[in-house]
């Protein structure tokens, strides 16, 4: 497998991942995460304009997608709870796969910590599977951190 930079011509099938993902989602009982059409077209179109998405590719199919950002998060400022450490990190989010195979998030993490190994990610309280993948591969859960719309998110780090 590898993580390359998405590209607009992969528009169409990283859409396809991300509804796969969605069923996914609502099948392990997270019924409200990722809906009104997030995350949009345009929005991921920004992110690959942005070089922020990726794709992990097994020969010529993508596998997976997600956002990787080496920005400061602005939802991350306010905590309810505290981060492990201040120094710069990275982010993930957006993070969806075609099938069910598993190590996806792994993948991911292990790629992201060859760019820097302080990283956050937050996701919703209904996404247990998820919670339980964080936990598993070092992270921290760290407290509650709010959306821009005010929706709640756990918060964890790894460093």
């Amino acid at each position: 497998m590898n993580i390359l930079t998405a590209e607009k011509e992969d528009i169409d099938d990283i859409l396809i991942i991300y509804e796969k993902a969605k069923a996914f989602m609502r099948r392990s009982g997270n019924k409200s995460q990722w809906s009104k059409g997030y995350p949009s077209k345009e929005l991921l179109l920004s992110d690959i304009e942005r070089k922020e998405l990726y794709k992990i590719v097994e020969g010529e199919n993508i596998r997976a997608v997600f956002l990787l950002m080496q920005r400061e998060e602005k939802t991350y400022r306010e905590i309810e709870g505290s981060w492990l450490e201040d120094s710069s990190y990275l982010t993930i989010h957006r993070i969806a796969k075609a099938d069910d195979r598993r190590g996806i998030l792994q993948e991911a993490v292990q790629f992201a910590e060859r760019i820097n190994p302080h990283i956050r990610i937050d996701t919703h309280r209904d996404n247990v599977p998820m919670q339980k993948a964080l936990l598993s591969l070092g992270f921290t859960f760290c407290g509650i951190i709010h959306l821009e719309n005010g929706d709640e998110r756990l918060a964890y780090e790894k460093t």
